[in-house]
């Protein structure tokens, strides 16, 4: 009796990884949560210009786990890799704090170093995050690979653990407005600091106890480095290599520089970010998925199952695109044009998002608990009808948000209960969608290529979050914009409307005030209101959520045998 309860419980290094990724989320959360607003209020940019800086960003952080993935399998290994990344996330958010310190006396220095922090911060994630999420799909040994779901939502729910204290803390004591709703601007750097001191606290509960529980089950450590990893670490008949040609690596190289200069064209504008960040994230993704493929160690089985991973990564992007609204222009929302009154308390606007971290972690052990029985009954759905359901679902949660916002017009407030169900229900969409990716994933890839695909995997959400800064960047002007052009003499609505023709004066002070003179344009369609904005997330998940749920009997074969 005994011994089968040691054989179906989960080990106890899942909780190690459960507390290190807690602590990791509670630092990237916290940050995320006042970031754009501290790029707003603190140093001065414009909202759209906050969008993209915000979306380049997270894209970035998910790009550069392909670099991580690579140096863990090749040469450091997982554990040296998260011990890196976790050291110099922190030194990042201290910068941040230094940046948040000085931006009064030294603008020019507090943008410089802004800038070095998130790029310390990108790198940082890029080595912590695949090797984290390889390391629990490790745990299992073949014959216990069915736990695999179940694993990740426990794991999941540590990360939005974290994301709920990250986003109660840090707005709690970074983003303040007194009893007449002016903000302290220089608050954001208490939000940073906490946020640097999580990171730092979840670097030592991993470097303390990764030797004793993050082992196999016969007690050997996990994630070393690859010269010590053993031939029954791998499946039998699997290779033990990559083999790259020299023909694949320059063909990849040549594939790499097309795909940047055409997504480039493609994007056109000025921005540094949009030129040059973005095109290099969905070149990356294109490239690496294409070369992994090229791999002539690979079996018919395993491309297809590669194929799969692929195929749903591609639909996860504009999962991310929806999600992801939420450190931008939904928190814009919630500062600008939302009563934020929660029982009596005026909520912090970069606080509303704390719901999505708060549901998660109350419904993630249902959901597991569900997938469990539906498993047990043989009726539980194969991994890709999960996704399709939550990027149904997402759709669902801007429709009604776009409903409730129809007729708010230029000075109405909207509640704050329809962000909270918002919130709610893009929480049960992420529960069936991002868990079960990392699941499938871990199920799906081969040994030699576990962390190299989940980093292609975390791709996948670099380009949705690219594509959220892009789409957070459209948002039309809320009511705050006409209230400041009101009080600087300006009616805003008549310019807008092309009825006014600005003159030169008008159009410096709308500038100099952060406030655009022309509605944005989408894929050659004028954003009028906010109705249309939320529009554009609900025709996107939901297209996506139709086209999937349609491809999944063939994604089922491809997966041969796995769900």
């Amino acid at each position: 009796m005994i011994e089968t309860q040691v054989k179906t419980a989960h080990p106890k290094g899942l909780w190690v990884l459960f507390g290190t990724e807690m602590w990791e989320r509670f630092n990237f959360y916290g940050m995320r949560a006042i970031l754009t607003l501290f790029l707003i209020n603190s140093l001065m940019m414009k909202e759209a210009d906050a969008s993209i800086i915000y979306g380049g960003f997270l894209g970035l952080c998910y790009l550069t786990p392909m670099l991580g993935g690579f140096v863990a399998d090749r040469f450091f290994g997982n554990r040296n890799c998260i011990l890196l990344g976790g050291l110099m996330m922190a030194i990042g958010q201290l910068l941040l704090f230094t940046s948040a310190s000085i931006f009064g006396t030294n603008l020019s220095l507090a943008t410089t170093l802004m800038w070095s922090a998130l790029g310390i911060i990108i790198f940082g994630n890029g080595f912590f995050k695949p090797n984290i999420s390889s390391m629990v799909g490790s745990l299992y040994p073949k014959q216990e690979k069915s736990k695999l779901d179940t694993a990740f939502t426990i794991f999941y729910m540590g990360i939005n653990l974290g994301a709920f204290l990250g986003q109660l803390i840090c707005p709690l004591i970074g983003d303040i407005k007194d009893a007449n709703g002016i903000r302290d601007i220089h608050a954001f750097k208490w939000g940073f600091l906490a946020a640097s001191i999580a990171m730092l606290i979840g670097t030592l509960v991993f470097y303390f106890l990764k030797n004793k529980y993050v082992v196999t089950p016969e007690g050997r450590p996990l994630g070393g480095l690859p010269s010590k990893n053993e031939a029954s670490d791998f499946e039998e008949g699997e290779a033990q290599k990559a083999v790259f040609s020299a023909k694949s690596l320059v063909m990849a190289v040549i594939a790499f520089v097309v795909l940047f200069f055409a997504f480039r064209y493609l994007l056109g504008g000025e921005n540094f970010i949009k030129t040059v960040i973005y095109p290099i994230i969905y070149a990356s993704g294109l490239t690496l998925a294409g070369l992994i493929i090229s791999d002539t160690s690979l079996t018919k089985i395993e491309r297809d199952r590669i194929f799969v991973i692929y195929i749903v990564a591609f639909f996860i992007i504009f999962f991310w695109a929806a999600f992801e609204q939420a450190g931008s222009s939904l928190t814009f929302i919630a500062d600008n044009q939302t009563d934020r009154n929660f029982f009596g308390w005026n909520m912090p606007p970069s606080m509303v998002q704390i719901f999505n971290g708060l549901f998660v972690f109350s419904f993630a052990l249902p959901f597991s608990i569900l997938w469990d029985k539906l498993r047990a009954s043989g009726k539980e759905p194969i991994s890709p009808v999960k996704q399709a359901i939550g990027l149904g679902l997402i759709a669902l949660s801007y429709f009604i948000l776009a409903y409730n916002v129809k007729d708010l017009g230029n000075s109405g407030l909207l509640g704050i209960k329809w962000l909270i169900l918002m919130y709610l229900i893009q929480t049960f969409a992420e529960l069936c969608l991002s868990p079960i990716g990392l699941s499938l994933v871990g199920k799906l890839s081969p040994k030699r290529f576990a962390s190299l695909l989940f980093g292609v995997f975390f791709l996948s959400n670099a380009a949705g979050y690219a594509l959220a800064g892009t789409l957070g960047s459209i948002i039309p002007a809320t009511g705050d914009k006409f209230i400041k052009a009101k009080e600087l003499g300006i009616e805003l609505q008549p310019i807008l409307d092309k009825t006014v023709t600005p003159t030169a004066e008008q159009l410096q002070i709308l500038t100099t005030n952060q406030i655009d003179a022309s509605n944005p344009i989408f894929a050659g369609f004028e954003i009028h209101n906010l109705f249309e904005f939320f529009m554009v997330f609900v025709v996107l998940t939901g297209l996506a959520a139709v086209i999937l749920f349609a491809l999944t009997p063939v994604l089922k074969k491809m997966m041969h045998g796995v769900r």
